[in-house]
């Protein structure tokens, strides 16, 4: 597959997610708009992320992504952990609540204390879903399929869009989450997922037990990016854990509508 090829079917596939991101984004706005006293802040922080999303997977962060493995793990910073960041801070889910008719808030109320939701919900099942789809992404075959196959491409990026949301709101999303473990317990989550970054990123370093067919160059200077950026991101998130818990959460979640 030549560079050209390459560089179209990657562009191709991240349109679904692209449009998706766009599409949650304009609805974001347009419930926000409609729900008085809506904080203006959380509205720009869920439109940054969706932005950040876009603009990992289209235009010259995609190119460069398609041509380097360096490029790749930017983007990858961008749409598993600060994109997804930035939406969850939007507070999507009490917006919904907010804005939806009160026959389907109060569905949505109990579809969200079903015991499915609460499992995936879980710090423990989100880390397993972030950090084993990245353990399972560079240590297997997983990245060469990818590369050449544009529907595993968009599904790879859609994976680690959701369940970097999935981790930032399980770790310190200010939406409702009953039975949430106690914020000790979290960060001892947020520490694990610490050391799985730092321990591939090491290994990335130095090509042990990564499949990774990219030029040595690109993939220590990849692992840096991790290394470094992952951190970073991490980082974001225990400060937003930190600063924004609140224990009465809980309780005011108990409260919505059933």
């Amino acid at each position: 597959m030549t560079h050209q090829h390459e560089h179209a079917a990657t562009v191709a596939s991240a349109v679904p997610v692209l449009l998706l991101a766009l599409a949650l984004a304009g609805g974001h706005l347009v419930a926000a708009a409609r729900t008085p006293g809506w904080s203006r802040w959380r509205a720009a922080a869920f439109t940054g992320g969706a932005a950040l999303a876009a603009f990992a997977l289209t235009g010259p962060l995609a190119a460069y992504a398609a041509a380097d493995f360096r490029g790749h793990m930017v983007q990858h910073l961008l749409v598993a952990m600060i994109a997804p960041l930035g939406l969850v801070l939007g507070a999507p889910v009490t917006l919904l609540l907010r804005a939806l008719p009160r026959p389907y808030a109060r569905r949505l109320g109990r579809l969200l204390r079903a015991r499915v939701p609460h499992l995936l919900a879980h710090p423990v099942t989100a880390l397993v879903l972030s950090t084993g789809g990245m353990i399972a992404l560079y240590c297997t075959p997983l990245y060469r399929a990818a590369m050449v196959t544009p529907w595993l491409h968009a599904l790879v990026h859609a994976h680690f869009l959701v369940s970097g949301c999935l981790f930032a709101w399980a770790i310190a999303g200010p939406d409702p989450a009953p039975r949430r473990p106690s914020v000790p317990a979290r960060l001892v989550v947020l520490g694990v997922a610490v050391a799985a970054h730092a321990g591939l990123s090491q290994l990335m370093y130095a090509g042990l037990w990564v499949d990774l067919p990219v030029p040595a160059a690109q993939r220590t200077g990849a692992a840096e990016i991790m290394y470094y950026g992952g951190d970073l991101a991490e980082l974001l998130l225990a400060a937003v854990l930190v600063a924004g818990w609140r224990p009465g959460r809980s309780v005011a979640y108990a409260r919505q509508p059933a």
